[in-house]
């Protein structure tokens, strides 16, 4: 009888677990919320229930076992292993138990783990609803770091920097709360790490120690990530010995447990610190993608063996490459088109390519890592080989956006600021006052394609600087004139008056501010605003 594992979820993160089992020669029950999901079809069946719904998984499970033959069940990349902790609880099945399940879900429980072992952690406090005042017991000065007791992929997490900004944040974090309880803990700067792990009968195998890229505060987004770590090795052994520790201090790797471990790890002025360990293999195409890739070893492999009772394979790396992956975004608004797919897919050592947004789709500035519009991942034999080119293939991906759209109007209208979401390319006051002098743009009533120029603005282009994905000025405007198919020449403002303008149209004052507010993607749009409310016009 051929043997079944049911595998919570059936998204991107999931593929590679249903492929695996599938090639393992197991049958494949894929269960999820959405009956649409990427990974759904290629399962040999498929269940929608929803993930929370615990009591639901372990009937359909029961009903899998009352049929005979061997069942084990797992995930990765979801937040549900209390989910997978409770059926394989109660159907005698390989995993852990489900309170300490609830260890590494609940981050309450989770940091009084932390606490009890004396393990390096942020002081903390819990609070439950809405609230009309902060507690007078709050963990510590500003900056502090406020997130949803039981969410993932950074969903409601943000900084605060201020009582004003307390409000703000606990209130985002309990619209991403199952159960309505936010976490506030003290703010540890410096480098973050990713850790997977394989934990079978107390035994800890690490799957990969990568360095994590988090940006645009007072969010936390991975823009990407890189296997294995550049940090030296007396660095790699402290991280990964606390992260034992940790998982060890959850109940994780117990005697008789079966499972995985990923853990968030940052290192500081004193040492790494733990930020969250999860009972079970990481998302963020980790565990999936980088590591095998990176090593030759398949976590996943060995994670779809033990569920199943069986002895792990798949753990002994096999090479030192390195694996990068790099995710593309954009600004507020709705995808006309997306352009450089093919581009990027056939870059040397790029890997895959997966695509979250398409034409039509509203996307908007990523406030936590489920909102991105796509992310790279590239393999080489040397880091700065693989870390160029998952950076150039994200580069290389052109999103432009609708016209007369609110949420981007909305965006570029706002001033140049530090706030949220921050300007593509940061610019100083004498900029910003040399911007206010350039002339403003002048269109023509026939606005000819070949009539389009750009107002030259020397002393912005002389600062060198690249926008927040890590794309020059010259490499923006490569961008638009390529979306647009204008030549688009740059003319110096100086010698406007010497010049005849009466066939010129000038891309001048709010033109360059869409540019520097938005990188190229502002600066498209505002010329496809012109164009069409100029067309309207005649």
């Amino acid at each position: 009888m051929q043997e079944k594992i049911i595998i919570l979820g059936a998204g991107i993160m999931q593929g590679p677990v249903i492929k695996i089992a599938k090639e393992l020669g197991f049958y494949t029950i894929a269960v999820d919320g959405d009956s649409n999901a990427v990974n759904a079809e290629i399962a040999d069946q498929f269940e929608k229930i929803d993930l929370k719904d615990k009591e639901g998984i372990e009937t359909l499970a029961r009903s899998i076992q009352e049929d005979g033959g061997n069942l084990g069940i797992m995930t990765a990349g979801t937040d549900f292993s209390a989910s997978v902790a409770w059926t394989a609880e109660r159907l005698g099945l390989q995993g852990i138990p489900y309170e300490t399940a609830l260890n590494a879900s609940d981050k309450i429980r989770m940091r009084t783990c932390f606490k009890k072992a004396g393990l390096p952690s942020p002081a903390f406090i819990s609070i439950s609803g809405n609230t009309a005042a902060l507690p007078a017991n709050m963990p510590g000065n500003f900056p502090l770091v406020i997130k949803p007791v039981d969410n993932m992929g950074g969903r409601g997490c943000r900084l605060a920097n201020s009582t004003e900004e307390c409000y703000v944040s606990i209130a985002d974090a309990l619209r991403f709360s199952r159960s309505g309880r936010v976490i506030v803990e003290t703010f540890l700067d410096g480098p973050e790490f990713s850790i997977d792990a394989i934990i079978c009968n107390g035994e800890i195998t690490i799957c990969g120690l990568a360095d994590r890229n988090i940006c645009f505060p007072p969010y936390f987004i991975e823009m990407g990530h890189t296997m294995p770590t550049k940090h030296p090795v007396i660095e790699q052994e402290a991280i990964l010995e606390i992260f034992c520790k940790g998982v060890r201090s959850l109940g994780l790797a117990d005697k008789g447990n079966i499972g995985a471990a990923k853990g968030d790890i940052k290192l500081g002025p004193g040492g790494p610190m733990i930020g969250e360990i999860a009972a079970r293999l990481s998302g963020g195409y980790m565990s999936g993608w980088t590591y095998p890739y990176a090593s030759g070893a398949v976590p996943i492999k060995a994670a779809i063996l033990i569920a199943l009772g069986k002895k792990p394979q798949g753990l002994r790396p096999l090479k030192t490459w390195t694996s990068a992956e790099r995710a593309f975004i954009s600004v507020p608004g709705t995808v006309k088109e997306i352009t450089g797919l093919e581009d990027a897919r056939n870059m040397p050592f790029v890997k895959d390519l997966f695509l979250r947004a398409n034409a039509g789709s509203k996307v908007d500035f990523p406030r936590n890592n489920v909102s991105k519009c796509g992310n790279i991942i590239s393999a080489a034999p040397g880091r700065e080989a693989a870390t160029e080119a998952a950076e150039k293939a994200a580069r290389s991906i052109l999103i432009r956006l609708a016209p007369n759209s609110p949420e981007t109007e909305a965006f570029l209208s706002a001033p140049l600021q530090k706030a949220f979401p921050p300007d593509a390319f940061k610019v100083n006051e004498k900029i910003k006052e040399l911007l206010s002098e350039l002339p403003e743009t002048a269109i023509l009533q026939d606005d000819k394609p070949e009539n389009f120029y750009i107002v030259s603005f020397p002393e912005f282009a002389a600062l060198g600087l690249s926008d927040y994905a890590g794309r020059t000025l010259p490499e923006n405007l490569d961008a638009i004139r390529k979306l647009t198919g204008l030549s688009l020449p740059e003319i110096h403002a100086k010698n406007l008056k010497y010049t005849d303008n009466n066939n010129k149209s000038l891309l001048g004052k709010s033109f360059w501010k869409a540019l520097i507010r938005g990188a190229y993607q502002g600066a498209v749009y505002y010329y496809d605003c012109l164009r069409r409310n100029n067309e309207t016009n005649i």
